[in-house]
């Protein structure tokens, strides 16, 4: 791995500490984490435009754009002066953590989702070339966890009903949520340009949803879809099948391209921005720019022991294309936006291009020469920070067996990780 990132040396990663956070939650990709602590910004990200890197999502052109209400930043939020993001950072916003994998039928299929302004972090302050903030994004934040983008990755078996209750009281914009693929009545649809319903400041709404069909879906709010999408307001939704069988490791990606022209201007920043002329200059994996994708409690990096066999649903919210590819390992498409993919036309492939909205199950066996294996978007300036290559949307794939090694030690310095 020497050379994946500039030789940052260290002692060797306890490795123990790493296969306790993988214990802990990063078996399904999205590990717990605690808040970050508060930091300053470098001003050098970009300028003021990006004391913060990152942000904006998919699906903006589809008709839930039109709800009818200009989504324009309001007057309190408009800066003062042309320089007051050199003089710290542009909000006092708490930050996001790693999204959480919700079971629902622990909680009886009922969930409260919330939407919290916060800031985000694409590369830790720990890490090589951070931090990297986002200084406002509208985070999803679920019963009593803590807010995060992505959201929640609920997840639920065929045949149940969940009851959804959004709860707009954290935020002063109208939201709605939409869900893709499982069944719902019209009302439920969350699309304000055909159900003429939103969710109002200080409102609420209960959508009623089936898990009548099995596969991994996205959800994210369907008002004013070309900003609120792109501001976080994202997640999956996951359908498990009847006699689902696990295998030994599943993880979870949804992959995004971001401008962080709109996060500033949200924010009360100078920063002008106009949908049409939308120019992402962020790319993330669930969330997190590299190094910091490699870090187990903030990043996914995809942790696996010779011979397992690893599931990874790969989702797109953003509007580009990206073509995933994983070093040294052939996978399998077994299933497409939910749709099981008979094994008579399956084959091996290293390279997927995954459009907005879409979704794909991958199937592998872990049978390389144990070591550490980029898997990361092959268009490759989308593998930069600030046009710094590599960043952006990359991560690894990593054998338990190399977590002794001295590439090992730098990785995991370069991303930020300490035991």
């Amino acid at each position: 791995m020497a050379g994946v990132f500039p030789h940052t040396f260290g002692t060797v990663a306890d490795r123990s500490s790493i296969l306790g956070i993988v214990a802990a939650g990063l078996y399904f990709g999205f590990p717990s984490a605690e808040h970050m602590t508060a930091h300053d910004v470098d001003a050098a990200l970009g300028r003021r435009t990006v004391l913060t890197m990152a942000g904006a999502g998919a699906l903006g052109a589809l008709a839930g754009c039109l709800s009818g209400t200009e989504d324009n930043p309001s007057d309190e939020n408009d800066g003062e002066d042309g320089d007051q993001a050199d003089d710290g950072p542009l909000t006092d916003h708490p930050y996001t953590v790693a999204p959480a994998i919700v079971d629902l039928s622990e909680q009886g299929y009922e969930t409260v989702l919330r939407t919290v302004p916060a800031r985000h972090a694409l590369v830790t302050e720990d890490a090589a070339g951070g931090p990297l903030v986002l200084p406002e994004v509208w985070a999803w934040q679920a019963d009593d966890l803590e807010p995060s983008v992505p959201g929640p990755v609920y997840r639920v078996t065929e045949g149940e009903t969940v009851e959804l209750t959004y709860e707009n009281s954290g935020h002063n914009r109208p939201h709605t949520v939409h869900v893709h693929a499982v069944g719902k009545s019209w009302k439920d649809d969350g699309a304000p340009v055909s159900t003429r319903e939103y969710v109002g400041p200080d409102e609420s709404h209960t959508y009623t949803l089936e898990a009548d069909t099995p596969g991994t879906h996205v959800y994210h709010c369907h008002y004013q879809t070309h900003n609120h999408l792109d501001m976080g307001m994202y997640g999956i939704f996951r359908v498990d099948p009847a006699g689902y069988e696990p295998v030994d490791r599943e993880y979870f990606f949804t992959v995004r391209d971001w401008d962080t022209r709109l996060h500033e201007r949200e924010a009360g920043g100078d920063a002008e921005y106009d949908p049409v002329e939308r120019s992402p200059n962020a790319y993330t994996l669930n969330g997190r720019s590299a190094p910091t994708t490699f870090n187990p409690e903030f990043g996914t990096p995809l942790i696996v022991s010779e011979g397992d066999t690893v599931r990874l649903h790969v989702t797109n919210n953003g509007y580009e294309m990206h073509p995933f590819h994983t070093h040294n390992h052939r996978f399998r498409v077994i299933e497409k936006d939910g749709g099981p993919i008979d094994k008579s036309v399956q084959h091996e492939e290293d390279v997927i291009q995954v459009g907005p909205a879409e979704r794909y199950t991958l199937e592998f066996e872990a049978d390389a020469d144990p070591g550490i294996y980029p898997a990361h978007c092959h268009k490759v300036h989308h593998v930069t920070n600030e046009g710094r290559y590599p960043g952006g949307m990359a991560t690894a794939i990593v054998y338990e067996q190399a977590m002794e090694t001295e590439e090992f030690a730098e990785v995991m310095a370069d991303a930020g990780f300490s035991d």
